[in-house]
């Protein structure tokens, strides 16, 4: 798609964030994007965290058995590997570009342990609500391997497709969510111009995790770095170009619930009292 196939309105950059430090499981460092005081909640986005670090110390402690429910979990690695496990019996490693994206559903209580004592540990770990109507569905599982993710080629650029479908046609291998996500990870040579359709019903935002990026919108462009994420506002296309070092980016968007969201710890529901029993079925063995 080139700029002469675009009449629409472009989505400016609304809001930008760097997040903030934080540690979880038993000790994990990392840096929240999205979760944060300043950056609650981007609907149905409950939590977006980046764990990069090649020290062990910050990262071999992992996250040991913890539950969830009312939520989808969606775990992509971009380097080292990391082993999950669950109290169903699933088990499975987690490699470089690979994904996981799990539906908590009515509950599971599972565990996501590096699977390395050195080296860099990087990726990236997105909360997504759901719907009223699927909170209690059984919890499952979609995973595939680096392979069975497909690459779209453009002109100076390489998405790979988690899931949705690009202007071009590639979909993801990821199906049947109820928020219709998208999800890609982007690679712009230097200088290059990517132009994707993704209209104003989903909430999308940008991530920068290499090089520099320039989001062009109504209110003019604006750069982006390492580390920074930018919410987009309404319209039609996402404009953006690499700077002199290219750029890699997330470029993640879905529909939003509308829905009231009751929140504590691991689960995600739509009242307190539905709060107050997921701590007691958790409690009681039932999950």
């Amino acid at each position: 798609m080139t700029v002469t196939d675009i009449d629409q309105k472009i989505r400016p950059v609304v809001f930008r964030t760097d997040g903030m430090n934080a540690s979880d499981g038993a000790g994990v460092r990392m840096r929240r994007m999205l979760g944060t005081p300043r950056f609650d909640f981007l609907d149905p986005f409950l939590m977006l965290d980046w764990f990069h670090s090649d020290k062990p110390q910050d990262y071999l402690a992992g996250f040991p058995d913890h539950p969830h429910r009312g939520f989808e979990t969606v775990t992509y690695l971009l380097h080292g590997r990391m082993r999950h496990a669950d109290n169903r019996g699933n088990a499975g490693v987690i490699e470089p570009g690979g994904i996981q994206w799990m539906t908590a559903g009515s509950g599971i209580v599972h565990s996501e342990m590096p699977e390395q004592e050195n080296g860099l540990l990087s990726g990236f770990q997105l909360w997504i609500n759901l719907p009223a109507k699927d909170k209690m569905v059984p919890a499952g599982y979609q995973e595939f391997t680096p392979d069975r993710i497909p690459v779209e080629k453009r002109d100076g650029a390489s998405l790979r497709v988690v899931t949705g479908t690009t202007s071009g046609g590639v979909s993801g291998p990821v199906v049947d969510r109820p928020t219709d996500p998208f999800f890609a990870d982007i690679h712009l040579d230097a200088g290059a111009t990517l132009l994707e359709a993704i209209g104003g019903d989903r909430n999308a935002f940008v991530l920068v995790h290499d090089g520099t990026l320039t989001l062009a919108g109504t209110d003019g462009p604006q750069t982006l770095g390492i580390g920074n994420l930018a919410v987009l506002g309404t319209g039609d296309v996402v404009s953006a170009t690499a700077g002199e070092d290219g750029a890699k980016f997330l470029l993640i968007a879905a529909r939003p619930l509308g829905e009231p969201v009751a929140r504590a710890g691991p689960f995600v529901m739509n009242t307190e009292a539905e709060l107050h029993q997921a701590f007691a079925d958790f409690q009681n063995g039932r999950f």
